[in-house]
């Protein structure tokens, strides 16, 4: 409508009360479910395993995922990629949410079935997608996502604030100043699983 200068008064969706789902309880899950929480979301988080967090409350088993998205209006997907995440947002994850939901991935691109996802966007049973990371990227200039009904893209930049490179160095001189004093490192991954297990001092840029 703004490129037509078109001026149509119309009504938004409010967010307030509406229910959310986070994949992934890292440190950019858990601040995306506490940002949601603050905007007056009900949010839920599903991670490796179900189990009760400190900060977080109950936490389902992303591996059930499918189980706990009736009714859920966002999907946010903020899990880092692991054999157990390959292909989580699938067919049968995507069957699970209503068609007014809403997909948000700012993971890890092969944590989403793209084709399956295009299936659902195609047929209207998904309202629609904002995608930051995909399977192949750049996201090639003939990929059909550009194009998929409801889907915005943007180019792996979620993270990427005004100022993030500055962060990112001063997360680097506390650590190594904490090495030099012989002190435990922040946000030290774990190479069995693959990634930062709880959500280290913040979540890193990109």
């Amino acid at each position: 409508m703004q490129r037509r200068h078109e001026w149509r008064h119309r009504e938004t969706r409010p967010v307030r009360g509406a229910r959310a789902v986070v994949v992934g309880t890292g440190g950019i899950g858990r601040e995306t479910a506490r940002l949601l929480t603050a905007a007056g979301l009900d949010v839920s988080v599903a991670g490796s395993s179900a189990r009760t967090d400190l900060e977080l409350g109950e936490v389902v088993d992303s591996g059930r995922l499918a189980e706990h998205l009736a009714g859920v209006d966002y999907l946010v997907n903020a899990a880092p990629l692991t054999d157990r995440t390959r292909s989580l947002v699938d067919a049968e994850v995507l069957a699970a949410l209503p068609p007014t939901a809403h997909l948000v991935n700012v993971g890890r691109g092969p944590t989403v079935v793209e084709e399956d996802l295009l299936v659902a966007l195609r047929e209207g049973r998904l309202d629609g997608a904002t995608l930051d990371v995909f399977a192949t990227e750049p996201l090639p200039q003939d990929s059909p996502l550009w194009d998929a009904p409801g889907v915005v893209v943007s180019p792996h930049m979620s993270g990427d604030v005004v100022g993030w490179r500055g962060t990112l160095a001063d997360q680097f001189v506390a650590n190594a100043r904490r090495w030099l004093d012989g002190e435990p490192l922040e946000n030290v991954v774990d190479k069995e699983r693959g990634y930062v297990p709880g959500g280290g001092t913040g979540p890193p840029p990109g």
